[in-house]
């Protein structure tokens, strides 16, 4: 079944959410659910033929010491150097779009790991800053988390990450690379934060105008995306380089 973002009505919002749940249900790790995720929010997202989203990807914060060797060194290379094992990183876990690079999380030049050593240098990165906000945290809970902080948050119902006008927005970088060849109009993301205090969210860069209508539904979606992935622990982030995407049934 297809929707449209411009015209995204209750019953489409009822459908959608659980076929969010349906096909990330086989996955064995998160990362393959989360590959089953934005494969169905872009294939699922077309109106007249087309695509209404250039991009969608699954972001996720992970301490540096739970990554992946690869992602380790995309760390470091950025940092120069080691850091501390707790540094949060926000990692792009899937990816899929119209490019043929934007369909591995591996072939990506510079979003695989971004570290998140303060709430200073976030700021610096408008979009991430923008998004845990409009997630409704502040930038300490998600750099620093401390087990007081973090208490309730995993049952919070958060606001969508929401981006009405993409062009000349300083909350989507890259306007010369991306949003204009690209014709981005507007951004739109829901997530949560799960057990284990880390921030999770899908993220749309559609090619059409996402009315405020269809951003408030989102918020509902949030709860489905929660539902697929709140039973992978963080031994099971990540598959394995091989590992097969499970396809929407």
């Amino acid at each position: 079944m297809s929707f449209s973002l411009r015209r995204f009505d209750l019953r489409e919002m009822l459908r959608c959410g659980l076929d969010l749940r349906r096909v990330a249900r086989d996955a064995g790790t998160m990362e393959e659910a989360a590959g089953a995720i934005v494969r169905y929010l872009y294939d699922s997202f077309v109106d007249g033929g087309e695509h209404e989203c250039a991009l969608v990807r699954f972001y996720k914060t992970h301490p540096y010491g739970g990554l992946e060797p690869e992602l380790k060194v995309v760390v470091r290379e950025r940092m120069g150097a080691a850091p501390n094992e707790a540094l949060k990183c926000l990692v792009l876990l899937a990816t899929a779009g119209a490019e043929p690079e934007w369909n591995s999380r591996r072939l990506s030049r510079g979003h695989r790991a971004i570290p998140l050593p303060s709430p200073q240098i976030v700021e610096r990165a408008p979009m991430i800053a923008q998004l845990i906000r409009q997630m409704g945290l502040d930038l300490d809970s998600v750099v620093s988390p401390h087990p007081e902080l973090m208490q309730g948050l995993e049952g919070k119902t958060y606001n969508v990450f929401y981006v009405a006008h993409a062009l000349g927005s300083e909350a989507i970088p890259a306007q010369d690379e991306f949003v204009r060849p690209y014709g981005i109009e507007s951004v739109l993301g829901c997530g949560g934060v799960n057990l284990q205090g880390e921030l999770y969210a899908a993220i749309l860069f559609a090619r059409v105008h996402i009315p405020q209508d269809t951003a408030d539904r989102f918020r509902n979606i949030a709860l489905d995306l929660k539902m697929a992935i709140s039973s992978f622990a963080e031994d099971r982030v990540f598959a394995t380089a091989d590992a097969p995407t499970p396809e929407p049934a």
